[in-house]
Parts: structure tokens; C-alpha cells; sequence
């Protein structure tokens, strides 16, 4: 029997999918999967960081007592959470659905690639604001973009590898 989430990835595995043919000459199914779920991911990430940085921190620093994040790397931290939860979803049961690792397993690596990708955001948006003096959420836009790549490789051949006699999602 299938899960909730099995069911639902197949729902939007299928939704996908009805537009794949449109660029089937172009790219490899994985790698269109990749890009929708990444994309709609990716926006919802940018549009909770504008909410979060917006409404709930209203451009304040965040104060510890002992240390002070300030509002666009404290945004980041906010946000984290949610959209870890929402990646893994898409990616386990959207996009590389056909992995026969374990969920934990995959769950771990899939937090590990995100937290290096946070690093990488954290330094890039500290460096394109406090330093370049760029507007935060532009800035978070350019760092996200550019940590794609560097993740989709990461997941499709660390997180969610396929087994080598596999050829699901190849």
C-alpha cells in the first residue's frame, strides 16, 4: 500500500509529466523533473523570504542577548525549516522517486547537501549585502540561483542514488 506522500508525488509526478513532451528533445525526464519541482520550490523560497523578512521580522535584527543575527541571514534561518520540508517532499517523491534507499538515509544526506548549500547561502548573502550593498531579497535570488546546479548533482548522485542496475528516472 502507498503512502500519503507516494500518492501525492504521483499526482504531481503525473501533472509534470502531462508536460514533459514539450521538452523531451531537450533534456532527460529527471532533469525536467528537477527543474519544476526546483522552480516551484524555489519560489515558494523567495516568497517566504519576502514574507518572513517583510512581515514577521520588518527588516528588525533578530537579538539574542549574547549575539544579533540580522534580519536577512535571520530570514534564512526562519525559512530553513519549511522549505527543507518541502524540497525533501518534491525530490524523494516527485523527482527521484524511483531511489531505493531508505527514507532516513535519504532524509540525512538530503539535510546534509541542503546544509552545505546553506553555508554557501549564508556567505553569499552576507557578501552581496554587507559587502556589495545589494538589496537582500535580490540577493538571496542570485545566491539561490547559483547553488542549484551544485544541488542537483548532489542529490540525484549522493542523495537519492539509484541503485547501478536500476534504470528508473535515468
Amino acid at each position: 500500500m502507498r503512502t500519503i506522500g507516494e500518492q501525492l508525488g504521483a499526482r504531481i509526478r503525473s501533472l509534470i509529466d502531462f508536460f514533459y513532451p514539450l521538452f523531451s528533445k531537450y533534456m532527460k525526464i529527471t532533469f525536467y523533473r528537477y527543474g519544476v519541482t526546483g522552480a516551484l520550490n524555489l519560489v515558494f523560497d523567495w516568497v517566504m523570504y519576502y514574507l518572513i523578512y517583510t512581515y514577521v521580522l520588518q527588516h528588525h535584527h533578530l537579538y539574542f542577548g549574547f549575539f544579533t543575527l540580522s534580519s536577512h541571514v535571520a530570514t534564512l534561518a526562519l525559512k530553513f525549516p519549511i522549505v527543507l520540508a518541502t524540497g525533501f517532499f518534491m525530490q524523494k517523491y516527485v523527482t527521484f522517486s524511483g531511489s531505493e534507499l531508505r527514507g532516513r538515509v535519504q532524509l540525512f544526506r538530503y539535510f546534509v547537501v541542503v546544509s552545505i548549500n546553506m553555508a554557501f547561502n549564508i556567505i553569499g548573502i552576507k557578501v552581496c549585502v554587507d559587502l556589495l550593498h545589494f538589496y537582500p531579497t535580490p540577493s538571496n535570488m542570485i545566491i539561490s540561483i547559483l547553488s542549484i546546479a551544485i544541488s542537483y548533482f548532489s542529490q540525484k548522485h549522493y542523495t537519492f542514488k539509484l541503485s547501478s542496475n536500476s534504470s528508473v528516472n535515468k
